[in-house]
């Protein structure tokens, strides 16, 4: 590449909100989710398939695995303050390949069932750490400006690999390397997504430490915690956070064995339906952070994310089960709830604007664990409920739950809030608009 056609690729990059310095993490980290994603809608039907293993051992296993990814999804930031992003991405990358290699290899392939448990769990920590890490790293090279519509590029990629374009490469590749043959091809992709975003990202002056202390960083870990009884408005914020994603992770579990199972489609289909549904997500996500800063933060998140899900969740399960395996019919009953997941976007902006200018970034670290615990709560509500067999009633939950998160958001007031302010284009929501 010439000189100048480099210079005008940075231009274009810069123009659309993406640091040219740091295109190669977002190609990173759009493969490493990738790799991540590929098993998202298969791997409960694997795991309960496996000797020694059930569907209710399988929910088990997600559920510890979501422990790690909430431990992961708390220590990201902290650890990257201590040991710089760059360092902690490459510390989670080398975790879920080596564990995965370790779950496969030993722990399906030799029938070692306590390892694939454990493995898999121990797993957890490797996207967090790669992908938030690099969120870190973001937010602290990007310029004012520029920060809020790259950290939107971000949760595109972030959510067109998990478990958008993973489901899809599942879908074309278990009918020819089949279930563990693709879970071997996820490795691999996982680790180019690693490979690309270490050694690809040549501009390291925001890759080290931010903070060299390591007291003060755990300090203002502890403090973090603190803040939830502090301020009960961000204790009501990470609520409905949780409730933001519990149901699509316990979905995860049980859908595949509902929808393959009971309604009757293919596998193939199946997961072509979840890439389609997922595809419209990741751009709804774009398009609710505009909607947000015009229509209201928290009003956004009340109608278009609690109770447009509460509606989508309840459609999702009663309309195939009345109808059959009817491709279409049940893509726009799962998009109502796949569009709904992304109206609860303006939560990023509002959580932290309830609190004062120094207790920011303690808000954002509690929203970041109330997602990670989202991907331990859904598995453990279908492991207590009794799974498939009890899906009627794990469906009522789930729409509960949103009916009680839109009540919770009552509390949830600022006066930076576009919304409340009566004001529009307001900065916080520009800068903090995107997950």
């Amino acid at each position: 590449m010439t000189e100048r056609s480099g210079n005008a690729a940075a231009r274009l990059l810069d123009r659309v909100g993406i640091p040219a310095p740091l295109f190669l993490g977002f190609v990173g980290v759009l493969l490493f989710m990738i790799g991540d994603g590929v098993e998202s809608n298969y791997l409960s039907t694997f795991l309960a398939e496996q000797p020694g293993l059930s569907e209710n051992a399988a929910a088990i296993t997600i559920s510890l695995y979501g422990i790690f990814v909430a431990v992961g999804s708390w220590f990201a930031g902290t650890l990257s303050s201590i040991l710089g992003p760059r360092r902690v991405m490459l510390i989670g990358g080398i975790a879920w390949v080596v564990l995965e290699v370790v779950f496969l290899a030993v722990g399906i392939g030799a029938h070692v069932t306590w390892l694939a448990i454990v493995a898999y769990a121990l797993r957890g920590i490797g996207y967090p750490f790669f992908a938030y890490a690099f969120l870190v790293w973001l937010n602290t090279a990007t310029p004012a400006h520029q920060r809020g519509s790259s950290v939107g590029w971000f949760w595109f990629v972030f959510g067109a690999g998990l478990p958008t374009i993973g489901s899809l490469v599942a879908s074309w590749t278990i009918p020819h390397i089949g279930e563990l043959g693709t879970f071997w091809l996820a490795a691999v992709i996982v680790l180019a997504g690693l490979l690309i975003a270490y050694f690809g990202v040549r501009d390291l002056r925001h890759a080290g430490p931010t903070q060299p202390d390591s007291a003060g960083a755990m300090s203002e870990l502890a403090k973090g915690l603190t803040i939830l009884w502090r301020d009960k408005r961000v204790a009501a914020g990470a609520f409905v956070r949780l409730v933001n994603t519990t149901p699509n992770f316990a979905l995860f579990v049980v859908a595949p064995f509902f929808f393959v199972k009971q309604v009757g489609f293919t596998q193939e289909n199946y997961l072509l339906v979840v890439t389609i549904v997922y595809t419209a997500n990741i751009f709804a996500n774009l398009f609710f952070g505009i909607i947000g800063d015009r229509f209201g933060w928290k009003r956004t998140v009340t109608w278009f994310g609690c109770v447009m899900c509460a509606v989508g969740v309840l459609a999702l399960y009663y309309v195939p089960l009345a109808i059959g395996p009817n491709f279409w019919v049940t893509v726009i009953c799962w998009a109502v709830f796949g569009i709904g997941l992304a109206g609860f976007v303006p939560l990023t902006a509002l959580v932290p604007s309830m609190v004062k200018v120094e207790d920011r970034g303690s808000a954002l670290a509690v929203y970041t664990l109330a997602a990670g615990l989202s991907a331990f709560v859904g598995p453990a509500l279908v492991a207590l409920l009794g799974g498939v067999a009890n899906i009627t009633a794990l469906i009522w939950v789930f729409a509960g739950l949103y009916v009680v998160g839109a009540i919770v958001t009552l509390v949830l007031r600022t006066d930076q809030d576009p919304g409340q302010a009566k004001r529009l284009g307001s900065p916080v929501a520009k800068d903090l608009t995107s997950a």
